[in-house]
């Protein structure tokens, strides 16, 4: 099967904008939030009960993250940036129960981060990243979803709750 080159570049610009943004919040900051954590603590060898409970919410938040990404490229015809934004509403998979899936997904990975390292800095992390995502759905991306595809986003928004 062949790849549509303008498939190809969407996938690309994708992928560059999820190391940059998520990337970002759920891998270097919670790093160097961490790093004094991760340095003193004992080798993974032994699987806790703890590890493995963090380590099965990290893949699920990764899974649905994923999942959001390809379903923003494939059916919305665009990426996660606000600064190539999806052309199209995506209103299938995990959208069909959240508008917001790809940012449950992020926090529910840094929650998988605070079950391995749990620490009052990645506590106060979750709780503030929730409160900047909530502030800039609300207040960027529902008014400029709302503009751009009028009446199809406030059908959705009356049968789609926001978070979960």
């Amino acid at each position: 099967m062949r790849l549509d080159s303008n498939l190809c570049w969407l996938l690309c610009r994708n992928l560059f904008f999820t190391i940059l943004q998520p990337g970002l919040v759920v891998g270097l900051i919670p790093y160097l939030l961490l790093k004094d954590e991760i340095a003193a603590s004992s080798s993974f060898q032994s699987l806790s009960n703890f590890r493995c409970l963090a380590g099965l919410i990290f893949l699920a938040g990764f899974s649905i993250t994923a999942d959001c990404i390809l379903r923003f490229a494939v059916q919305g015809g665009g990426t996660l940036s606000p600064a190539d934004p999806i052309k199209y509403l995506v209103r299938k998979g995990l959208y069909r129960f959240s508008r917001n899936p790809m940012y449950v997904g992020v926090l529910t990975i840094i929650l998988g981060e605070f079950v391995l390292y749990p620490c009052i800095k990645m506590a106060l992390y979750f709780v503030i990243i929730f409160t900047l995502f909530h502030v800039f759905v609300v207040f960027f991306e529902e008014p400029r979803l709302k503009k751009v595809f009028g009446h199809n986003y406030v059908q959705y928004t009356s049968r789609v709750r926001r978070w979960l």
